[in-house]
């Protein structure tokens, strides 16, 4: 990959606002995992259906857009630092906060679910002696069983660390074929193929791999996520200096926002077909059908919330500098707290509506105070994935720093 001109290396502003924004949907989706019948690590005694609509609008695109923003900060840390140095940042910064994040910050999670799901009657100590030994007991069917010790929500930094060292590999051996690879791929993006072509990839991956390799989150053998998310990752990290496509993608940005709702109605209309109103015969025909209107749904909405930034929110600020510093160590502590929380306040017996509103007013209250005390002491700064450099008490921002944070 060449080096990277000053014109070319220009912050995309509007992609840290994205990230920051997609984050907060995480949280609020997070809390509401607790309020369906979807499984999850603690459920509320009024769990239902109600919120599964509204949480299909983001699920399908949510999380491909932070790989799309990361492949995208990737390309920029490459260009400037080199594959070598470039991965050995990116392990520094992922794999130190993934280690002390499944020792220290996941635990409490799987420790509330045996209680609740196995009638655990142990200590935490107690626990933590089978979670460090790789205790298989808690079974919850034939063939399965509850994997500790585990990542859970940190599964992300986990892909994305290996997705790092993927695209260090084929910068190296690429050199200067990746930028033109980078270019033909932007040139093939207009018209109706923007919106087309990639969507088509994320179609046909979930056609021929959901199937056989559904969503594990295990990294080996997940092979179904690894179509998506390594698609976009490496088209982000493609399309990060190509700015011709950022502007055809605010040109597109209300098709793409139509285009997704139309598919989500579409995708709600599937999933809510009574059994037997579709022949057996038609029912992998009309799957296979749902599984590309599934694939259009992600990139569109991606598309849709690019386009919408680059057009409203290409602008930096005081805000952004604090809030993107912010995001990944609030994203490492986020779900104990929603899990921890959620356990504690069941004996209440909250109204789910104000119940909800407390979890996430807690949830950032809490994330936030503890990303305060960490910036502000130098030790604790690596075990969040902030840089040494990051702001001490008193300190002052830089103008407009390039470096990311790692969930970008």
């Amino acid at each position: 990959m060449q080096a990277a001109t000053n014109d070319q290396r220009a912050r995309l502003f509007f992609l840290d606002w994205v990230r920051i924004v997609a984050f907060f949907v995480l949280i609020l989706y997070h809390v509401g995992m607790y309020y369906v019948t979807w499984g999850w690590h603690v459920k509320s005694a009024s769990a239902s259906v109600t919120l599964e609509s509204y949480m299909m609008l983001s699920s399908p695109w949510r999380l491909g857009l932070l790989f799309l923003i990361s492949g995208v900060a990737s390309s920029f840390m490459l260009a400037k630092s080199g594959a070598f140095t470039f991965v050995r940042a990116r392990s520094w910064r992922l794999l130190i906060p993934l280690a002390f994040g499944m020792l220290v910050i996941v635990p409490p999670q799987p420790f509330f679910e045996v209680i609740e799901k196995y009638a655990y009657q142990g200590s935490y100590g107690d626990f933590m002696r089978l979670y460090l030994h790789n205790y298989r007991g808690f079974v919850s069917g034939p063939g399965t069983h509850l994997i500790l010790p585990t990542w859970n929500h940190l599964w992300f930094v986990a892909y994305l660390w290996v997705y790092s060292l993927l695209l260090g590999a084929l910068v190296l051996a690429l050199g200067a074929r990746f930028d033109t690879c980078a270019r033909h791929v932007a040139a093939a993006l207009t018209g109706w193929k923007l919106m087309v072509l990639p969507a088509a990839v994320l179609g046909l991956a979930r056609v021929l791999l959901l199937t056989p390799f559904p969503p594990t989150n295990a990294l080996f053998g997940d092979w179904y996520n690894h179509a998506l998310y390594v698609s976009l990752f490496l088209l982000g990290a493609m399309l990060a200096r190509q700015h011709a496509v950022w502007e055809r993608l605010d040109s597109s940005r209300w098709y793409g926002l139509g285009i997704a709702l139309t598919c989500w109605a579409l995708l709600k209309i599937y999933f809510s077909l009574p059994d037997g109103l579709v022949a057996e015969q038609n029912l992998v025909w009309l799957q296979q059908v749902q599984r590309m209107v599934y694939g259009l749904c992600q990139w569109s909405a991606m598309v849709a919330a690019c386009g919408f930034a680059h057009r409203h929110l290409n602008v930096d600020s005081a805000k952004r500098r604090y809030l993107a510093e912010a995001v990944f160590p609030v994203y490492i502590v986020h779900q104990t707290l929603i899990v921890s929380m959620a356990h504690a306040l069941k004996p209440l017996r909250l109204d789910p509506g104000i119940e909800g509103i407390i979890l996430v007013v807690l949830t950032l209250t809490f994330s936030f105070t503890i990303f305060e005390l960490v910036r502000r002491c130098a030790p604790l700064r690596p075990l969040f994935g902030i840089a040494h450099g990051g702001l001490a008490k008193g300190e002052r921002q830089p103008a407009a720093p390039r470096a990311q944070a790692p969930l970008a």
